[in-house]
């Protein structure tokens, strides 16, 4: 595609100036068609040209930051919106703490940022790679338009980190603007930064699983950057939270449909037994044990994206100001813990117990303990529909040291309870804990698409109300 002026006001919503910046401009329209390359070529297949139901964030404002109608995906409006500015805004955290916050990159932790917003920037693409191949095997066109919801919001989150680097780190921003388009999820030569991302998301329970684990570390990182000295950096963050949020919904409601059909479905043949695994795929629907694997598979892989438990790297962010505690201004104490402790699970003596470390370093592990904790309410709520189907089963988190591949427990072998157990005892169980080429196959075979509007695949119940108070018939996304 060859490069085009790009009328700003029209195409990008933005409160950044961008019409005033022929600088920034330019760098824009040198990237801008690279991205729709990228988009057409590894974005939602074969649906580019449907019309959606979309809302589209045009300004900050109560009444502009979601505006619903018809959009074709790639003339979506991808805009660059910061949350308004805090008056007096200070440093939140570390050696600066309660200075003026930063307008503009502060020199010595120019590559501390860079690599922050890279890493995050990385993410956003990787996902719509990973769920490009969804939309034909979409179960109704409620739960299409909600996956093409998150697809082009994504999209803008890359567009937000764009604008970061772009805007504030000159040659080496454009850079790294660029190479976020070259990477791809899953590829050898240039795969994404962040192993969950490199994943394939090959089924609408995995994809429901990621939104609700994988885009909560997503909700927990731009938490922690919301906090950031580095004032664009802050506003930038606090705005996709607000997206953030759609994201999770659609996994936790996902999962909780799933649920709700296998339930329904069992109620409805007189099958108490959630083990009778050959009867309930029988009805069409997902047997609770297979939903518990799906569940150990993807809360562990997420808990990788923490990073290792003590870590210098986060100490040495959170002492420059540049990322923070999730809800760092919330907290109680001097926000600089130079003299405190923070309790991380370790293997000693050949049982897991908490061992106090330098709360500095304890940071990853900090955060991640909060993601654990917010993961657990969804997971309640799900609980409720099967108790409340008279069934005896719970879906549990596993143990943090549970399929680790990074951090403490990469190298031993742990039950989903938390027991150490001997590696060629771990995978004689592997099965009973982690999805199996059977429970792949089945949940595979069951993806046939559901495009009538308001009707709904065996295996998921329709959502208790539709989008923007829809009736379930309403026409989601008009197919080509």
């Amino acid at each position: 595609m060859t490069s085009q002026a790009v009328d700003y006001n029209a195409l990008i919503p933005n409160n950044v100036g961008l019409a005033d910046d022929p600088k920034l401009q330019r760098a824009l329209e040198r990237w801008h068609p690279g991205y729709i390359d990228w988009w057409m070529s590894m974005g939602p297949d074969g649906f580019q040209t449907a019309e959606v139901y979309l809302r589209t964030a045009i300004s900050v404002e109560r009444g502009g930051w979601a505006k619903f109608d018809y959009v074709k995906m790639p003339e979506y409006r991808w805009g660059i919106l910061l949350a308004p500015p805090e008056e007096d805004r200070t440093i939140p955290c570390g050696e600066h703490v309660g200075e003026p916050a930063w307008q503009e990159v502060p020199g010595p932790y120019r590559a501390m940022l860079r690599r922050l917003i890279v890493i995050q920037g990385d993410t956003e693409p990787a996902s719509v790679e990973q769920q490009r191949y969804l939309g034909s095997v979409s179960p109704s066109l409620y739960d299409m338009r909600n996956l093409f919801q998150v697809n082009v919001e994504e999209g803008r989150h890359l567009w937000a980190m764009v604008y970061l680097l772009q805007k504030y780190f000159g040659r080496d921003g454009r850079e790294e603007a660029h190479e976020l388009l070259a990477r791809q999820s899953g590829s050898e030569e240039k795969p994404r930064m962040l192993g969950a991302f490199n994943e394939e998301t090959p089924d609408w329970l995995s994809f429901f699983m990621f939104t609700y684990f994988t885009d909560r570390d997503g909700k927990m990182q731009l938490e922690a950057l919301a906090q950031s000295g580095f004032d664009p950096l802050s506003r930038t963050c606090r705005f996709m939270l607000a997206e953030e949020a759609h994201h999770m919904f659609v996994g936790y409601t996902g999962v909780r449909r799933v649920v709700q059909a296998t339930c329904e479905a069992m109620a409805a043949a007189g099958i108490d037994d959630p083990y009778d695994v050959e009867a309930v795929r029988k009805l069409g629907v997902i047997d609770l044990p297979a939903i518990q694997r799906k569940t150990n598979l993807h809360y562990s892989l997420t808990l990788d994206l923490f990073g290792s438990e003590e870590s210098t790297n986060a100490a040495n962010f959170f002492n420059a100001g540049i990322k923070g505690r999730y809800h760092e201004d919330q907290l109680d104490d001097d926000h600089r813990l130079v003299d405190d402790t923070y309790p991380v699970m370790k293997l000693v003596d050949g049982l897991l117990r908490p061992v106090e470390v330098p709360a500095l370093n304890g940071l990853n592990a900090r955060l991640r303990d909060d993601f654990m904790d917010d993961c657990q309410g969804g997971v309640t709520r799900w609980n409720r529909v099967i108790a409340g189907a008279g069934i005896d089963f719970e879906i549990r988190l596993s143990h943090v040291a549970f399929n680790r591949a990074i951090g403490e427990f990469a190298d031993i072998s742990v039950t989903p309870e938390g027991e150490v157990v001997e590696a060629d005892e771990w995978e004689r169980r592997r099965d009973d804990w982690l999805p199996t080429a059977d429970d792949k196959t089945y949940i595979e075979g069951l993806m046939q698409p559901e495009f009538r509007p308001g009707e709904f695949a065996s295996w998921i119940a329709p959502p208790s109300k539709g989008i923007q108070n829809m009736p379930p018939e309403f026409l989601y996304v008009r197919l080509p």
